[in-house]
């Protein structure tokens, strides 16, 4: 199953795919048309940023300028799922990163996106299945005909799972930590 997704990412196409948290559409988030993509799927404007899963603390360096040392330490903690917002991201698409010049990045704390994200070699988007203003689907029966039919492939996975929330994001900014969704 992971070839044909990865045929698919490798191809510059958008998936519907069990994330750690709720489910996520994704694409290759190095490659700006993909991306744009996504944000067409969703009715979104680029102005809002989108989170990107990673599969590793090594992963993360190469996308980030800096981790701060606090984030590092809420990675290793964390047992929920947690999604950081870091300055200055590097080799990203444009049109993921925020005006502002940061990212909001994940590291998932599920097999299926580790093994995906480990495979491909490249970060992935991750947002929220749903149409920018809709509620989040918190499981895949409650994801739009508009959302199934707009994506490239759906990923045969996990579709009786439902998911009790979204990731805290947090931002943090020299010793504060601002919690942005909890």
């Amino acid at each position: 199953m992971i070839a044909s997704i990865l045929n698919f990412l490798n191809e510059g196409k958008t998936i519907l795919y069990p994330t750690d948290t709720v489910w996520g559409l994704g694409c290759d988030a190095t490659d700006e048309d993909a991306v744009k993509k996504i944000y067409q799927l969703k009715n979104r404007e680029e102005s809002k940023s989108l989170i990107i899963l990673v599969d590793s603390i090594e992963m993360l360096q190469n996308h980030v300028a800096n981790i701060p040392e606090k984030a590092l330490e809420i990675l290793k903690t964390s047992v929920k799922p947690t999604t950081i917002i870091y300055n200055k991201p590097k080799g990203l698409a444009p049109n993921t990163i925020a005006s502002d010049n940061t990212i909001a990045i994940r590291i998932p704390q599920d097999e299926f996106c580790i093994q995906l994200i480990k495979e491909f070699g490249k970060p992935i988007v991750s947002t929220s299945a749903n149409v920018s203003g809709e509620p989040t689907p918190k499981s895949f029966s409650e994801i739009s005909q508009a959302i199934l039919k707009s994506v490239d492939y759906v990923v045969n996975l996990h579709q009786e799972k439902v998911a009790e929330k979204s990731s805290t994001i947090l931002k943090i900014e020299g010793e504060a930590i601002i919690v942005i969704r909890e």
